[in-house]
């Protein structure tokens, strides 16, 4: 499952919370309004329950205000499971 980011809307730093129903693999990307991925903020293997990773908009000085999505990919270590998800966050600043 994933949640909605908060703060929303945010200055520099959001938290994207998470949460994995068994151990996997976890990408989280993040897309500006034109559907190009300007951060991949995770990209690794997860344990199952809940989780939140920060994203720092401030990382790199390029990000201009205005909105941005972030999309989740996971897939299980047995290949049983796999999800993708998105949704969209505001960057004020």
């Amino acid at each position: 499952m994933l949640n909605q980011n908060y703060p929303n809307p945010f200055n520099p730093t959001t938290q994207i919370p998470f949460t994995l129903p068994q151990a996997g693999r976890v990408r989280i990307d993040i897309y500006n309004s034109t559907g190009q991925k300007v951060a991949t903020i995770l990209n690794q293997q997860k344990t199952a329950g809940p989780h939140v990773i920060t994203f720092d908009a401030s990382f790199d000085g390029l990000l201009a205000t205005g909105i941005y999505y972030y999309r989740l990919a996971f897939e299980a270590f047995d290949n049983a499971r796999h999800f993708q998800a998105t949704k969209k966050m505001l960057l004020v600043k």
